[in-house]
């Protein structure tokens, strides 16, 4: 089995970002292409799988169980099954980051700041 979503397919949301469920495509994994303006990014939130995260331009200011970092164009961050976070674009230019779920659909728990 094999499954292609053409460019010219793909549906972005209005700030830009791509959503894509593994699941309709045989996929044990989802993701978000993440396009995001400075000062956004999803609020609070866990999953019960872990999410990695590729930074591949911009500034982002991830928040995990409460502790602040900043990763730049070329970090990786991985946050375990469970953890609290958030992440928001930090920079001045546009953020461009990858957000990798384990799981074939996506399946948040949005919570409190």
């Amino acid at each position: 089995m094999y499954s292609v979503l053409r460019a010219g397919e793909q549906e972005r949301s209005a700030g830009g970002t791509l959503s894509f469920e593994g699941e309709a495509h045989g996929s044990g994994v989802s993701f978000f292409l993440v396009d995001n303006e400075p000062g956004t990014g999803p609020s609070l939130h866990r999953h019960p799988y872990s999410e990695t995260w590729i930074v591949r331009s911009g500034t982002a200011r991830i928040t995990a169980d409460g502790t602040e970092m900043m990763a730049e164009a070329g970090d990786i961050v991985v946050v375990g099954p469970g953890t609290r976070h958030k992440f928001v674009n930090a920079g001045t230019e546009r953020l461009d980051i990858i957000c990798i779920h384990d799981s074939p659909v996506f399946v948040a728990d949005w919570v409190e700041d």
